[in-house]
């Protein structure tokens, strides 16, 4: 699924989910670079995102996939 991954001025990861008009934040990541891991959204969605660039410049669009349930 298409995630729009970005990051508020505060600093804090967002992803957007324009299938599902869902925005949550990011509340926990597997690797600090984020890339290549899996990430967990506040509602209890878990992505996986592909492997990019560690300076990937944000907002970016990007195909992950959901795990879990």
């Amino acid at each position: 699924m298409k995630v729009m991954i970005r990051k508020n001025a505060a600093g804090q990861l967002f992803a957007y989910v324009p299938k599902k008009d869902l925005e949550e934040p990011i509340v926990s990541q597997q690797h600090p670079r984020l890339w290549g891991g899996t990430v967990t959204l506040a509602n209890g969605w878990t992505l996986e995102l592909p492997e990019m660039a560690e300076h990937t410049a944000l907002p970016v669009t990007v195909e992950a996939r959901k795990t879990g349930d």
